[in-house]
């Protein structure tokens, strides 16, 4: 098949996003501050919650995803049914649509995504089969089209067959058959693929904030922007970029002594990712007219019974804490103890009100503050 036979060269500035419900549009781009939003801040509270007290991230967003998912799944229903309506070749022409649209530059990041998944493509794919030329896209459209009329084909003989009727809100019957019920289904299959892609990415990037920023106000320390710390004490930041790379987050506790903090939300099999990265640390950083060593702590989700990780990192003066562990934060509290010679409540508390405290403790962090996108600074001197 050529790439112009059958091409909808009239529909070449059709938007597939426009076939969709408005409200499920910012469901797809929803990161950061507007996914707060979305959600609220209750919500986000609970998460953070859920892994102060030894809960896995990806467990306590699950839900959150799952309905992200479910209600794009429903909202492509719709763009099917609308596209029906308002064509009825719509189906047979749709992989064109998609095609055309992708090959325009400049297109927005929401009707990019809807235009993949319509020919079962997603990001990576795009990237992986494509290699981000839109030349190749008609060889890979028509692929994708005769690989799904020869499934259907198959199924039709082997099954019998579709044939069906969905009525609208408004009363019109929209007829459906194996194709149709095809090029949906792979739809939601590339739209989920998306999706929870882009929450894992979003969620860590998220959380990794809050969660350090949450357990150092509850341990009892000021939050402040790194452009803004002279001469402090007893004060952190978050997200700190250095000559060598990124810290998740930094505690000055007193002249000479600060504490470094990496984050990842990673299984027992891939936790010498982080200690990879924390080894190229810098040991010392200059505040004002005050230096500091830096210890360094490295918060993981678990770490796998044969792993070494704990051995590897006393090798580069670092602590490893598995946020897997019921009451972590009192692990950082001792280590924090131990480093700094830091005193809390927590270390002396009994069991049984931990889950009471850290729940009260965390009403009162300003989560909103942590999520604020800094101010372009200069960079602070590193040695």
């Amino acid at each position: 098949m050529s790439d112009d036979d059958n091409s909808p060269s009239e529909k070449k500035e059709q938007s597939l996003a426009e076939l969709m419900p408005p409200e499920a549009l910012p469901l797809l781009t929803a990161s950061g501050g507007a996914f707060v939003k979305q959600i609220g801040l209750d919500v986000i509270r609970e998460v953070v919650f859920d892994v102060l007290v030894g809960k896995n991230l990806r467990d306590s967003t699950e839900v959150l995803t799952r309905r992200r998912t479910t209600a794009l799944n429903l909202a492509l229903v719709n763009l099917f049914l609308n596209g029906k309506s308002a064509s009825e070749d719509f189906i047979e022409l749709l992989p064109f649509l998609a095609s055309d649209i992708l090959s325009q530059p400049g297109q927005k990041k929401v009707e990019q995504w809807i235009a993949r998944w319509m020919i079962g493509l997603t990001g990576k794919s795009w990237q992986n089969v494509l290699r981000d030329r839109a030349e190749s896209l008609p060889q890979y459209r028509d692929a994708y089209i005769e690989a799904c009329r020869d499934v259907v084909l198959n199924h039709r003989e082997k099954n019998g067959e579709l044939k069906g009727i969905l009525e609208t809100n408004s009363g019109q019957q929209i007829p459906v058959d194996w194709l149709f019920l095809t090029y949906l289904l792979n739809a939601v299959g590339s739209q989920t693929l998306t999706i929870r892609g882009s929450d894992k990415s979003a969620y860590g990037k998220l959380f990794e904030k809050l969660i350090l920023g949450s357990l150092l106000h509850i341990l009892g320390f000021r939050y402040s922007r790194e452009e803004a710390v002279e001469n402090a004490d007893r004060v952190f930041w978050l997200s700190s970029r250095g000559g060598k790379r990124e810290s998740d987050a930094t505690l000055l506790y007193e002249v000479g002594k600060a504490v470094r903090f990496d984050i990842g939300f990673i299984g027992r099999g891939n936790t010498e990712i982080s200690l990879d990265k924390v080894s190229r640390f810098e040991r010392e950083i200059v505040v004002g007219s005050r230096r500091y060593y830096l210890a360094t702590i490295i918060l993981v989700d678990r770490i796998g019974p044969k792993s070494n990780i704990e051995q590897l990192a006393r090798a580069i003066d670092g602590k490893i804490v598995q946020m897997s562990a019921s009451y972590w934060p009192i692990q950082i509290a001792r280590e924090l103890n131990h480093t700094l010679g830091f005193q809390h409540e927590l270390l002396e508390m009994d069991s049984a009100r931990i889950e009471a405290f850290l729940k009260n403790a965390l009403a009162d962090v300003p989560l909103e503050v942590f999520m604020a996108k800094p101010p372009g600074r200069k960079p602070r001197k590193r040695t």
